[in-house]
């Protein structure tokens, strides 16, 4: 029986010690110096702390682990720039986007009940969306358009994939959606998700379902379709489906008031390139004002970094993390196929996220076959199954017209020290 026990112990050990264990939580105690230059990785901070002693950014919080060690974990600048408050490593941002890749994870557990299957119109689950029309004509004087008929129904696969046509991002759809009270982000108005895809269902399309790759309020539909499905608020789906089993206990739709100091504050550039508080009447305070009845799968979640990082070492353990299961293996192995042929260009797209093909590779120091999405705020991810490594770097500055781009700086600096 020792000897068993012995073997057994033996056996486990190997297996971590041989990658075969997936990392089920971080570890910062961990000697990395194995795998990177120590000495390199330093130009990570360098980096950052030029740009924020410029007045390039105001804040950022960088998050890189391998094979589940923390490799760094800092924060630089600013929580509130002119009250001096430090940005820490828990501050909370507005993930906008990145919410996306959560919705779909959470859609994606009732895809494995059998609930539902991805070629499915639709109009099936939400009767709005029967006869679909696809602009032709458009007016910017007064909004006024003409449409035809779309050649084909909106199957969940467009929704997810952003081959839907639906939009709302762009100029022309962005005015009819506010015409028709369709919130194009997020919103403090009183009005419910359902009522807005609802509305949404009835102003044309882009395109034609499955033409082109057009980014907008597709996966906002998902999220209503999570509730039709479930018959719960997607909110509360999310929370159990995706957030408490992952331990991301400081990710929220609209944040506690106990919470809501540690949210940082928004930023934006003047024409002359210096930074100042955004002053735009829904993005700076729609965490915590408002009716707090709009949860958009799209663009509403908040949260920390390290929140976040325990969602990306989830897909990069192929579905598990803290202990537990959230999706199958092979339907992540799905979700990173990438689903959209060339309509993306070089770079392509799974079911949540961008996927480095080979053809990218020249434009990125990633590997290939790595996933990455982020949101408009300045929120980044990269997860790279090649190298076991995840790369997330939170900055909340909108729009930025710095000409620097906090991502793909945090990619080469961090890349560069690999060994």
């Amino acid at each position: 029986m020792k000897k068993l026990v012995l073997f057994f112990i033996f056996t486990q050990a190997f297996c971590l010690v041989n990658g075969q264990q997936k990392p089920q939580h971080f570890n910062d105690k961990a000697d990395i110096s194995a795998y990177f230059d120590t000495a390199r990785l330093h130009r990570i901070d360098a980096a950052y702390q030029r740009l924020i002693d410029e007045g390039i950014l105001p804040n950022a919080v960088t998050f890189v682990a391998h094979k589940g060690n923390i490799v760094h974990h800092r924060a630089f600048g600013w929580r509130n720039v002119d009250k001096r408050i430090p940005c820490q490593k828990d501050d909370i941002f507005r993930m906008a986007s990145q919410t996306k890749a959560i919705a779909v994870v959470a859609l994606m557990t009732l895809f494995e009940e059998g609930r539902f299957q991805l070629d499915e119109n639709i109009k099936k689950y939400i009767p709005e969306f029967e006869n679909p029309h696809v602009i032709e004509t458009y007016n910017p004087v007064d909004t006024t358009y003409t449409t035809r008929p779309a050649t084909r129904d909106i199957t969940i696969r467009h929704l997810i994939t952003h081959t839907s046509g639906i939009s709302a991002y762009d100029t022309r759809f962005s005015a009819i959606c506010q015409k028709n009270g369709i919130p194009p982000l997020n919103t403090k108005a009183d009005i419910t998700l359902g009522e807005a895809i609802r509305r949404l269902a009835k102003i044309p399309m882009a395109h034609d379902p499955g033409e082109k790759f057009t980014y907008g309020l597709s996966v906002d539909v998902l999220g209503y379709l999570i509730e039709i499905i479930s018959g719960k608020s997607v909110d509360v789906f999310i929370k159990e489906r995706v957030l408490d089993p992952l331990g991301m206990n400081d990710t929220y739709f609209y944040l506690p008031e106990n919470k809501t100091d540690r949210l940082v504050t928004l930023y934006e550039y003047t024409g002359k390139g210096e930074l100042r508080q955004s002053a735009h009447p829904v993005h700076q305070t729609f965490p915590y004002e408002g009716a707090k009845r709009f949860f958009s799968t799209g663009a509403g979640l908040n949260g920390t970094i390290e929140d976040y990082a325990k969602f990306c070492q989830m897909i990069l353990n192929d579905g598990e993390f803290n202990g537990v299961r959230i999706l199958g293996r092979k339907t992540l192995e799905m979700m990173r196929h990438n689903g959209v042929s060339d309509l993306r260009g070089e770079i392509g797209f799974g079911m949540a996220w961008d996927v480095f093909r080979e053809q990218y590779a020249h434009r990125s120091i990633v590997s290939t076959g790595s996933s990455r999405w982020g949101g408009m705020f300045g929120t980044d991810y990269i997860i790279d199954p090649k190298e076991e490594l995840i790369l997330l770097i939170y900055v909340n500055v909108s729009p930025n017209f710095s000409g620097i781009d906090p991502k793909t700086l945090l990619h080469n600096v961090t890349y560069q020290a690999l060994k």
